[in-house]
């Protein structure tokens, strides 16, 4: 929820702010001149015999807490606003995958194929039930494996079905899933209106055939269509080639010219853990969106808080006082 109010519903009531200042001003006053009184040898019944010295610090703090939430309580009384995250209620998600050989790398144990896969399905599973959820998996071509569907156990059943393939064609698979979400089946009750969608591409290599990957993103932002793009695997994996050890790094960088010709986001996972954590946070970024919303309660709780603080603070104070 937004901390500071983008506006307020009600400007003018925040007039009331001006009495702030003077009513701390009016205890500084009141504090210097029980200072003076305390100098020129006033009466004895004065607060200085009452409250001890080392307990004035509680007596600022309550004063400080008051006045806190009565600016707390006149944001609230001018009923600020914010942007705040709501869920969305229908969206098209393409999952694309990458499937090529590199993938059976161990550096993410067992390997980054199988490690993706349980990603991928944990991510499907976070999805609402109103979302449309397809997969693309690339390696030398690509290929919708299911297309945008509400029954989101197909895709994750088609998730564990995938198979390493070799080559790596990341154009050919932003491709493809633009053509997925173009196949998104029409909302029903308003049949008019375009769900919003979003790529979610996973791959751990660099394009080496078919179209190339920046004619995708470019495509993809004319579509209004973001791609978060996950670096998936370390510099150091590797894989078996007649032999030998064929090194696998992650382009980092294609990927991120990608996510930015897009309008989307890049990410990077070097572990099974790590990659369940940029899946989740995906998750929340293609799952909501920002809508102006009264913020009121928010001030209100903010006051109650440090009107809790103050009579704590002054309740401290009595229970020292003879």
């Amino acid at each position: 929820m937004a901390m500071i109010p983008d506006g307020f519903l009600r400007p003018e009531r925040l007039w009331w702010l001006m009495l702030i200042p003077l009513l701390i001003g009016l205890y500084l006053f009141l504090l210097q001149r029980r200072r003076n009184r305390a100098r020129g040898g006033s009466s004895i019944a004065g607060l200085d015999k009452v409250l001890p010295k080392q307990q004035s610090w509680k007596r600022h703090a309550a004063v400080a807490a008051a006045i806190l939430s009565l600016a707390s309580l006149n944001f609230a009384f001018a009923q600020p606003k914010g942007e705040v995250d709501v869920p969305k209620e229908r969206a098209t998600v393409v999952i694309s995958l990458d499937v090529s050989r590199s993938m059976l790398a161990t550096d993410v144990l067992p390997n980054r194929m199988e490690a993706a896969k349980t990603a991928a399905v944990e991510f499907v599973n976070m999805m609402p039930a109103g979302f449309n959820v397809a997969l693309v998996r690339f390696a030398g071509s690509s290929a919708v494996v299911v297309p945008p569907t509400s029954d989101h156990a197909v895709v994750t059943g088609a998730i564990q079905g995938l198979q390493v393939a070799p080559s790596t064609a990341i154009g050919d698979g932003i491709f493809s899933s633009l053509d997925a979400i173009a196949q998104a089946p029409a909302d029903p009750n308003n049949p008019d209106d375009i769900a919003p969608g979003a790529i979610v591409l996973l791959s751990d290599g660099s394009t080496n055939s078919g179209r190339p990957s920046e004619d995708g993103a470019r495509e993809a932002k004319k579509q209004g269509i973001p791609i978060y793009t996950i670096a998936y695997g370390t510099d150091y994996g590797y894989v078996e080639s007649n032999g030998q050890r064929q090194p696998v790094p992650v382009n980092h960088y294609e990927l991120e010219q990608i996510a930015k010709l897009s309008g989307g986001h890049k990410f990077s996972a070097g572990s099974s853990d790590e990659l369940k954590q940029v899946y989740q946070a995906i998750a929340h970024e293609v799952g909501t969106t920002k809508k102006a919303q009264e913020i009121t309660e928010l001030y209100a709780g903010i006051a109650l808080f440090f009107a809790v603080v103050a009579a704590l603070a002054m309740a401290s104070l009595a229970a020292r006082w003879p």
